[in-house]
């Protein structure tokens, strides 16, 4: 099978319905749009939409601005071309060895894209002759090596979720921990938004995927194979950095560590997760009092009412928006500052959901809350004026309430009911996990065993 994708959400459906199938597979990536920039400053698809959306809100950009903005900032054909959810997916899996070598990067509309999809189309007659399936490549080691570049290119926090679905599919024992393991130990050398500076055509031209994976080379598991029939070490041997504020020199890297971190306490008893390498430092340790939203609706219909009388110290919560609670976790997580504080200058806030948020969102999000507020996680239980306590170096998270008190309101709380009675709705809510366990069917994680294909009569 060759394996089309591009978008966040497409390449690991891919993957994952490939490791399901264990069939030939390989996965030709559709690249990132072209460089593009406004007004002299270079645009990042996403990630300037939400800086320029603070700066509309804040009353700094007009209407007819906004739509010029909007006439930059997807310049060509591709998927967004920041190290967002698309390109941290793609560039994953060229990690793992599911992409021939130097394809991730290769923008859509450039002359080597169709090279590539030409090459992939040859690669994908040779697997299927050489019955090379899936899961010979997306081994354990090829895990790890995906974990570590998600780190070394300050990727998106959706990979966390993608990953763990993926490894449920391969039977390969993934945890939050290994990733807050790899992350301790791996440099951010990927100058790119929404992290740092630059864009996936930036990357292209500084030498690619291959180079920066040539600089931690002595973090990844090298003999670890891929669909090219050579190895990840043989993939990017010989790779050179054209451009060194881009790909970044261990010794100067935009980070020493953490790109991603995994949190635990009382409040996320299960996990969840931050990306400190795109939020401000100074609210990477934070004790402020919850300002709680019910559900998006809720949010929406409040978050800009003065008489809540928000400041920069609180801590915006929303509650159900989980895999089960919105349903489908989807992509709230970048929860909206106040207006009246955009006014004032406010552009990051701490910010505590079970949602997901888009790859190009920046700011001090905690997301992915395990176990969620709708099956009666902790989440679900704060109130107004509860103080939050963030410690990202700590790795904490606490809801600063007795162990009694947090007893009681468990014991009070009404479980919301579960408006789905039958068909897929249903299915849905019976065999979903929570986001520490990928959001995945149950029963497509059961054995790793792969059903014979029934006779036909």
């Amino acid at each position: 099978a060759v394996l089309m994708g591009g978008c966040d959400k497409t390449t690991p459906a891919l993957l994952m319905g490939a490791l399901s199938a264990d069939v030939p597979s390989i996965y030709m990536p559709g690249g990132p749009m072209n460089k593009t920039s406004w007004r002299g400053d270079s645009l990042g698809s996403g990630s300037d939409v939400w800086k320029y959306w603070a700066e509309r809100g804040a009353g700094r950009l007009g209407c007819d601005a906004w739509c010029e903005l909007e006439d930059h900032i997807a310049a060509s054909p591709g998927h967004c071309m920041t190290m967002g959810t698309a390109s941290t997916m793609t560039s994953i899996t060229e990690t793992m060895g599911m992409c021939l070598p130097g394809s991730a990067s290769v923008p859509a509309t450039h002359s080597a894209h169709s090279r590539m999809a030409s090459a992939t189309g040859r690669q994908a007659v040779e697997l299927a002759w050489f019955d090379v399936r899936p899961s010979q490549i997306m081994t354990a080691d090829a895990f790890d090596n995906a974990v570590t570049a998600l780190m070394a290119m300050g990727g998106s926090t959706n990979a966390i979720v993608h990953l763990l679905a993926m490894a449920g599919r391969a039977q390969v024992p993934l945890t939050l921990e290994r990733f807050d393991e790899i992350s301790q130990t791996t440099p951010v050398v990927g100058n790119l938004r929404p992290a740092g500076k630059y864009v996936m055509g930036d990357l292209f031209e500084a030498g690619g995927l291959r180079a920066l994976l040539a600089e931690i080379a002595d973090l990844l598991k090298l003999s670890a194979p891929n669909v090219a029939g050579t190895t990840l070490g043989q993939a990017i041997a010989g790779a050179e950095v054209y451009d060194r504020d881009v790909i970044r020199e261990r010794s100067n890297p935009i980070c020493v560590n953490n790109s991603l971190a995994v949190l635990r306490g009382n409040l996320c008893p299960d996990g969840a997760v931050i990306k400190p390498s795109a939020a401000e430092k100074h609210l990477h340790q934070h004790r402020g009092p919850a300002v709680v939203f019910r559900n998006y609706p809720d949010l929406k219909s409040r978050i800009d009412d003065p008489s809540l009388q928000l400041t920069a110290d609180h801590v915006i919560v929303l509650q159900n928006a989980g895999p089960l609670g919105a349903p489908g976790i989807p992509e709230w997580g970048m929860l909206p500052i106040p207006k009246y504080l955009l006014e004032q200058g406010v552009r990051d806030m701490v910010r505590i959901s079970d949602a997901r948020m888009s790859g190009t969102s920046y700011g001090a999000c905690v997301l992915h809350v395990a176990p969620e507020s709708f099956v009666g996680g902790p989440l679900a239980f704060v109130r107004d004026g509860d103080m939050i306590s963030l410690d990202v170096p700590a790795r904490t998270l606490q809801l600063e309430i007795s162990d009694e008190e947090l007893a009681a309101r468990k014991a009070s709380w009404v479980a919301p009911e579960n408006k789905f009675t039958r068909g897929y709705g249903r299915l849905y809510f019976e065999q979903t996990t929570q986001a520490n366990a990928g959001c995945d069917f149950r029963f497509l994680h059961a054995d790793g065993s792969v059903d014979d294909e029934p006779a036909i009569y």
